[in-house]
């Protein structure tokens, strides 16, 4: 039996803390549930002014080295971001932009860098599509493929769920190349019209597009491949796995004061319900399962970009955080009663939110899979 590292370092800067006292002070004053509603039915999901405020703060160049325009910080920071952002139900390109740089700053050559970076850092909004139809979770397995024709790239094939693809200015999408995984770097003004399809997903808080890449070209300096291509995959894994995990966090946490609310509020035989041990018991145990949650959070974002540790952190936090927001979505609805069944109860926006989460880059039992592998 081969030893696997094992770490239980837990680590929380000074810059953590105060992002996060920022950011949750922020969210829970511009990401009301009114505003959250509010977003549902636009095009793109997010007020053009809350996304301006974000990048004013220096929030969106937080993992960008100052050489670029950012704070050069890193990811272990984003998650001072997304939790609370989570919490409050907030809908922007924040990770979709986060793994767009990753990939820059672990594939990316300095041409590249030089010309994405500084833009990312300002606000430029950049999204990935690297889902396959078929719907496997590996991202070294693209179906979609690139051909050389001279100095250009002719693409084919189709990407789902690339989220926040309509707004991007850049996209970057996983192909075969030569038969190796690679990306490309596509700017969205030169998609054909109609290469982009919105879809419908359960969290309607989100926009996800499908991309037809047929017919596209690109430019073979726009091209990451080899071993830059397997680094940046692996930094697009790890970034979703790490924010993905504190959005989850923030939302188990958000759905805990719904119900918090409504147990202190509804009365039933003249007693508050929130009195009935039958109603106790599930809250205590969605708190230590939040509790719980962000203890794997914070060991991951101690360990992110340490190659030995973070994959295992990462699919252990995955699965613990996304496992508990679902649950704590299902009972906050049933808590509810007939109510927490209507469109009108805020339980079912966290429900959905948390059935999303669960599904993007391996639910838990794909991440428990893999984990008995990397343990055992």
């Amino acid at each position: 039996m081969s030893e696997t590292p094992v770490s239980s370092a837990v680590n929380f800067s000074d810059e953590q803390s105060m992002l996060l006292d920022t950011a949750v002070e922020f969210f829970r004053d511009t990401s009301p549930m009114s505003y959250v509603r509010s977003q549902l039915a636009t095009e793109t999901g997010f007020a053009e002014n809350l996304w301006r405020e974000m990048v004013d703060l220096g929030w969106l160049g937080l993992a960008v080295p100052e050489a670029y325009g950012g704070s050069g910080l890193g990811l272990a920071e984003a998650v001072s971001i997304a939790e609370p952002m989570g919490r409050h139900l907030c809908n922007c390109p924040f990770l979709s932009c986060q793994m767009a740089i990753q990939v820059l700053l672990a594939g990316g050559d300095e041409q590249q860098r030089g010309r994405w970076l500084p833009r990312l850092a300002q606000g430029a909004i950049a999204s990935v599509a690297v889902i396959e139809r078929d719907g496997d979770w590996s991202l070294v397995r693209p179906t979609c493929s690139a051909i050389r024709q001279d100095e250009r790239i002719a693409l084919s094939g189709v990407k789902t769920f690339a989220v926040d693809a309509g707004v991007a200015e850049l996209l970057v999408v996983s192909v075969e190349f030569e038969g190796e995984p690679a990306l490309v770097l596509l700017e969205n003004s030169g998609l054909p019209e109609g290469a982009l399809t919105r879809q419908r997903v359960i969290d309607e808080t989100r926009r996800s597009f499908r991309l037809d890449l047929d017919g596209i070209e690109a430019d073979a300096a726009d091209l990451i491949t080899s071993r830059a291509a397997l680094g940046a995959l692996a930094a697009i894994r790890d970034t979703a796995l790490l924010l993905i995990t504190a959005e989850a966090c923030g939302g188990t946490a958000g759905v805990l004061d719904v119900i918090v609310d409504y147990l202190n509020t509804r009365t039933q035989f003249g007693r508050l319900i929130g009195s009935y041990q039958a109603l106790k018991h599930p809250a205590v145990d969605i708190l230590i399962g939040l509790e719980r949650a962000r203890s794997h959070l914070y060991h991951a974002a101690s360990v992110i970009g340490d190659a030995e540790l973070a994959l295992g952190a990462l699919g252990m936090a995955k699965a613990q955080a996304c496992d508990a927001f679902a649950y704590a979505g299902d009972r906050s609805i049933q808590f509810h009663g007939a109510f927490g069944f209507t469109y009108e109860c805020d339980a079912q926006l966290f429900l959905r939110r948390a059935l999303w989460c669960q599904y993007q880059f391996g639910d838990a039992l794909h991440h428990r899979k893999h984990l008995a592998d990397l343990l055992l």
